[in-house]
């Protein structure tokens, strides 16, 4: 789904570029140049934003945790 349509950026090019380390709006700004013209994707784009974020940690932990049960194996 197109959520910038001024810069053409998608839904899934905004989780990829989380994925990559780009972690705030500022980076993904320069990055996708998502939110540079009207500003109308700002509200969706952090949405995504924060709940890829959300997603990640959560994995996190539970790659933590797995490798804790490894290590005590």
């Amino acid at each position: 789904m197109y959520v910038c349509l001024c810069s053409g950026v998608t839904d899934q090019q905004i989780r990829d570029a989380i994925q990559s380390g780009h972690s705030d709006l500022k980076t993904l700004r320069k990055k996708l140049g998502v939110a540079n013209s009207c500003g109308m994707c700002i509200p969706d784009a952090r949405e995504i934003l924060s709940a890829e974020s959300e997603r990640l940690a959560e994995q996190l932990a539970v790659d933590i945790v797995n490798a804790g049960q490894v290590c005590a194996a």
